[in-house]
């Protein structure tokens, strides 16, 4: 069963958004959520972050570095270096959907130092009015193994903890340029 995080999915849209984007098949062993945020500005800024699989530490704060190899195509690999604190040190990624329109992007974890085997999140990017101007609603989901030793419920909350802290930051960002009017997409350097 999948949970839903920050106190479930309300709305028809929110529902059909996830119905459309953030389909999993997860096994037994596995577990899943979808967690939602937010943010004050506008799709095509948050999107301009979101996209960059090559350079996801610009929001992504437990990032220290990625190498990505290709040219942001489907089967794009990245190898990402965690920042010390983690129970982790490296992660090799797969590009899996880059979608311009749609707004969404799916990432696969095919390697590295960590316990999230057969990891598999997709991010999408949905149009809202917040407070009566332009805002994001951002979607993630995952599924994962879950590890031997641990519960669905400590798996979930474990992953849940990592995507709500890059969700934040990636809010904090997008918010900041936002105010200042910088509402062109985020400088690709």
């Amino acid at each position: 069963m999948n949970r839903n995080s920050n106190g479930g999915i309300n709305g028809g849209a929110e529902s059909e958004h996830i119905r459309r984007h953030h389909i999993h098949d997860v096994a037994d062993h596995q577990c899943s959520s979808v967690l939602k945020k937010h943010i004050r500005a506008p799709v095509h800024l948050v999107w301009s972050l979101v996209r960059r699989f090559d350079q996801p530490q610009k929001y992504k704060p437990f990032v220290s570095r990625c190498v990505a190899q290709g040219n942001l195509e489907i089967g794009s690999l990245r190898e990402v270096d965690v920042k010390s604190g983690l129970p982790a040190t490296t992660s090799t990624e797969r590009l899996e959907l880059l979608d311009d329109e749609e707004h969404v992007l799916r990432v696969r974890i095919i390697g590295g130092d960590h316990r999230l085997k057969n990891y598999s999140s997709i991010i999408s990017l949905h149009s809202e009015i917040i407070d009566g101007r332009m805002g994001t609603l951002v979607l993630e989901s995952f599924v994962v193994d879950v590890p031997e030793g641990n519960t669905k419920d400590e798996t979930c909350y474990f992953v849940e903890a990592l995507i709500k802290c890059n969700l934040k930051s990636l809010a904090d960002i997008s918010e900041r340029h936002a105010l200042l009017d910088r509402t062109e997409p985020i400088d690709r350097t």
